[in-house]
């Protein structure tokens, strides 16, 4: 079993329902989802088969051709990256072996300009996104031990693409939104969206604790132009399908409306010299943009956006004197251990709190021990 099969199949992955495919089946005439990491589409045009995203792993991919092939015979014609994060293209190799296996013309690979920067970043950070996948995925340290699987692509486009023959139209349009290299595609005719990466089950994916800075208006600004199309049907990235324009209009404009509510309000209080918690702590959540079925918190929240629009704005530094030019840890867990003059009264006090449900404060008791020196109980 590789890498990508152990994430795939890890218990984890299965209870996410964010990692896999709700809907595997035919949307309109010639446009199937077929599996894949989320909702990889397969597009038949008299040209080929346009394919976005080719799976997580080989025996994955397999799966995918087999489907594909109970369909149509067609040549695959062109292959296109999603986005550029780790796992939706990791079986591109299997797919171009299969089209070399039955005599057919290498299928095109096609992504945004901006994959090829970002995987380069990949690979200079390659402990760190492994390190990343392990904990997503809750699998046992040191399973990435195999390079990743970063293909590039033969070609890419900045703003547009146009895909198809006179039977099917298939535009590829810059989307940026969870990455800056997301591409959607529009099937005028159909009036059928893929929304990728910019279109999710969930309260859009920005502020990632432990990932780089999404932008939320810019995301926004993908959502209205998508709702601008008036599609009545869109794929998501993950889950079943979307239907209905007006419904589908309510969903994008609304997740719209609410990342520039959240840039607004969060700047209004910069402004005012507040710090994040502060405003954390003030914000109060409208529940006609907040409580809806697509901002469930799934894959992100909002308290994390808020975040994310803060550190955009203000740096680093959490205004803590403290933390500007800050001790060694060890230093300085030992310097406030050897404060306390009764260390298990501490513990008792944060026990206390749990017992009450008051967690958070629990835990902000039980750091002035955490870092303390040595082997102690209390410790």
């Amino acid at each position: 079993m590789t890498e990508s099969d152990g994430v795939q199949q890890s218990r984890a992955a299965q209870a996410n329902p964010t990692t896999i495919p709700s809907f595997i089946g035919t949307l309109a005439e010639g446009v199937h989802v077929l599996g894949g990491m989320g909702n990889a589409l397969s597009i038949e045009t008299n040209t080929g088969v346009v394919q976005i995203d080719t799976g997580p792993s080989r025996g994955e991919a397999r799966k995918m051709l087999a489907a594909l092939r109970e369909i149509t015979e067609a040549p695959v014609h062109s292959i296109l990256y999603s986005h550029g994060h780790l796992g939706y293209n990791n079986a591109v190799n299997t797919w171009l072996e299969d089209s070399a296996a039955r005599g057919d013309a290498a299928p095109r690979v096609i992504a945004h300009e901006n994959l090829v920067r970002r995987w380069e970043r990949y690979r200079e950070t390659e402990g760190l996104q492994k390190f990343f996948v392990e904990l997503q995925f809750r699998l046992p340290v040191g399973t990435m031990k195999q390079a990743l699987e970063l293909n590039l692509p033969s070609e890419t486009f900045q703003n547009a693409l146009r895909l198809g023959d006179a039977s099917r139209q298939i535009q590829i349009l810059w989307a940026p939104s969870e990455t800056d290299d997301a591409l959607v595609a529009w099937l005028p005719k159909e009036k059928l969206l893929y929304g990728g990466a910019a279109i999710t089950p969930s309260i859009p994916n920005v502020g990632t604790p432990l990932r780089s800075l999404r932008d939320p208006v810019r995301w926004a600004d993908t959502l209205e132009r998508l709702a601008r199309l008036q599609p009545e049907i869109v794929v998501m990235e993950f889950g079943p399908a979307l239907e209905g324009r007006e419904r589908i209009q309510e969903i994008l404009l609304g997740t719209a409306a609410a990342l520039r509510w959240l840039r607004t309000e969060v700047v209004n209080r910069i402004n005012r010299g507040m710090g994040v918690v502060e405003i954390l702590h003030e914000l109060d959540y409208p529940p006609d943009l907040f409580r809806v079925p697509w901002m469930k918190p799934l894959y992100g929240c909002a308290d994390y956006i808020v975040r994310d629009i803060f550190r955009g704005e203000t740096g680093w530094w959490d205004r803590n004197p403290t933390h500007l030019h800050p001790a060694h840890p060890d230093a300085a867990g030992a310097a406030v251990f050897s404060a306390l003059e009764n260390p298990a009264a501490v513990l008792d006090r944060a026990r206390e709190l749990a017992e009450q449900g008051e967690t958070q404060l629990a835990l902000h008791v039980v750091d002035i021990l955490a870092l303390g020196p040595g082997d102690s109980a209390e410790v």
